[in-house]
């Protein structure tokens, strides 16, 4: 069976147990597993296929927790590495009275920023397989040079390359040094998917449908522009299809993005695809995939965390069937 490789950050998020107060007034918080590139391996696994971790982490209880967490949820650690030269991530989130959250993080180094191009071995990839990577790994490190030499590993096997950005300024030195690692990273995807929030700031452009056909670059095919609550819409080079999105009650927005690119390229490793029949792919399931991410996304907003918060695949299609017309 192919596989989704998800590399990149596992850390802990720290949930707070009060809504609507800055970080510096939250008083009490909740451990919460998550780090995007896990989450989406995550939601892979629980919908019912195989996904595996490519990390760092430290040699400590954060760590040995983690791990616990992804064997649970069925994600392979055999390729999460553990280091005693820096601790486990950790990010702490505050949440507005809506569910959107601000963001602190400690990781100066993390143990994930430490992975090294040479841990990775050539013969892990085979065609029919995904590599998803998201932006926090790629600050200057160890980490970012082993992105590099997994997209290219990947697609020397036949695998397809799925970016989401998923910006997160506090994690670097100024703006510009963020925009500028997604910009050198988009061209190397086959998939790009990016939020209502990120696309002005990645692409410097106000239109939107100027801004994501500036992202079709390099090996780029298909764009998934997410709006929220209001859905997302699919791009392929000269076409566009649109999906809304499903009414549920929001309780934390922490992993929905992930959990709708999750729900999304499970869509496409059942459906076999590869970069040659991509498009093609996406012509004909288009409406079933983003219904499916949609439901998974918005799923998860329902509930506190990330990981924690994923639905089941069954109840992902009893909210497609309940709200056959979503608004």
């Amino acid at each position: 069976m192919t596989k989704l490789y998800a590399i990149g950050e596992v850390l802990i998020d720290f949930i707070p147990q009060q809504k609507g107060v800055s970080l510096k007034d939250v008083v009490s918080f909740e451990r919460a597993p998550g780090g995007a590139p896990a989450n989406v391996a995550a939601a892979v696994a629980k919908y019912g296929h195989n996904a595996s971790i490519i990390t760092k982490l430290g040699q400590d209880s954060f760590g040995d927790f983690l791990l616990e967490v992804l064997n649970d949820v069925g994600v392979e650690t055999d390729k999460v590495l553990r280091t005693a030269e820096a601790n486990t991530a950790l990010a702490f989130v505050s949440l507005t009275e809506d569910g959107e959250r601000e963001f602190s993080f400690y990781r100066k180094p993390s143990a994930d920023l430490l992975f090294q191009e040479d841990e990775l071995e050539a013969d892990w990839f085979q065609k029919g397989d995904i590599l998803h990577f998201c932006s926090v790994d790629l600050v200057e490190s160890p980490m970012k040079h082993a992105h590099k030499k997994a997209i290219s590993l990947m697609k020397n096997s036949g695998g397809l390359i799925s970016f989401d950005p998923n910006v997160r300024l506090p994690l670097w030195d100024n703006p510009s040094d963020c925009r500028e690692a997604i910009l050198e990273f988009i061209p190397h995807a086959h998939v790009v998917k990016i939020s209502d929030e990120e696309l002005e700031f990645i692409t410097g452009l106000t239109d939107t449908e100027q801004a994501i056909h500036s992202l079709f670059t390099g090996d780029v095919q298909a764009v998934i522009f997410t709006k929220g609550a209001k859905g997302a819409d699919l791009y392929v080079k000269g076409q566009k299809w649109e999906s809304k999105g499903y009414k549920v009650g929001v309780q934390d927005t922490t992993g929905a993005g992930d959990a709708f690119i999750g729900g999304f390229l499970y869509q496409l490793l059942v459906s076999g695809t590869t970069s040659e029949n991509l498009t093609n792919v996406l012509a004909e399931n288009y409406e079933q995939f983003l219904q499916f991410a949609n439901a998974s996304g918005a799923l998860t907003a329902t509930a506190k965390g990330a990981i924690s918060a994923l639905p089941t695949k069954e109840q992902i299609l009893q909210l497609i069937e309940e709200q056959s017309d979503p608004s």
